[in-house]
């Protein structure tokens, strides 16, 4: 069938052909679609603006979502009790110098010093525990006593610590004569 309306369409061509589209016809389908080009950026960019504007939002929620988290799980101490809170920096800043007069010892009895070192962070992973259980406490005094008691344990600590070390150091340079 397909061949006979091929042949057929040859044969008559001419008879086909006989009507040509106006010359402004082209001219107004250019002009259709330049206008459905115009409209449809338009509709992308408000979907574009929309888009930014609402990742903007949740970008912002989630800043002051976490803002607000951040300031919970870290409430002040001094807030909390004010005298725990200066034996706190008071304990922690001894602490600090005991464990650095301690490293210093470290390469003259380093297993001596590995095994202090162990037992101080058992002491200061049980400090980070109480830490983090604060901000949930009901009874944030409790929590708070218990992290000062903590931080003078292991300040008697590093001082026995200290004081061991010295004895074993000074042993052993008598032993060394």
């Amino acid at each position: 069938m397909n061949i006979e309306l091929d042949d057929f369409i040859k044969e008559n061509r001419k008879e086909f052909d006989t009507e040509r589209p106006s010359g402004g016809l082209w001219d107004k389908i250019e002009q259709e679609l330049d206008k459905q080009q115009q409209k449809k950026p338009k509709k992308r960019r408000l979907y574009w603006g929309m888009s930014v504007a609402a990742s903007l939002l949740i970008l912002m929620g989630l800043v002051f979502l976490n803002r607000g988290t951040a300031r919970r799980s870290k409430p002040n101490l001094a807030e909390i009790n004010p005298v725990a809170a200066q034996k706190q920096m008071r304990f922690a800043s001894m602490i600090a110098e005991k464990r650095d007069s301690l490293a210093n010892y470290a390469s003259d009895n380093p297993e001596l010093y590995e095994k202090f070192n162990n037992d101080l962070q058992v002491l200061n992973q049980n400090y980070e525990k109480l830490r983090k259980e604060l901000p949930g406490s009901p009874n944030q005094q409790l929590i708070v006593k218990a992290m000062v008691r903590n931080l003078e344990i292991q300040m008697h600590l590093l001082s026995q610590q200290l004081s061991i070390i010295s004895s074993v150091t000074e042993y052993n340079k008598e032993n060394q004569i």
